[in-house]
């Protein structure tokens, strides 16, 4: 479907509109932002382990929001 993004794991399908999956990655990419800022902006290790249910590093989380950020903004 011509503006649309889907993401699948073997059995599983989930179709996301263009403009969610826009909204998305701007999300995505202020999220991996406010991990990595320094100062009273920046997302609290609580919070950021919260994200990942504390199964990601602060950096790690970071880098995965981005680069996931990145793909999805070069697959709309």
């Amino acid at each position: 479907m011509p503006g649309s993004m889907a993401i699948s794991h073997t059995d599983a399908l989930v179709m996301l509109s263009h403009a969610d999956a826009e909204q998305l990655t701007a999300v995505l990419r202020q999220m991996s932002a406010l991990l990595e800022q320094p100062g009273g902006d920046r997302l609290s290790d609580a919070q950021a382990e919260a994200l990942c249910e504390g199964k990601l590093r602060r950096d790690e989380l970071a880098e995965w929001s981005r680069k996931l950020s990145d793909y999805l903004k070069d697959h709309l």
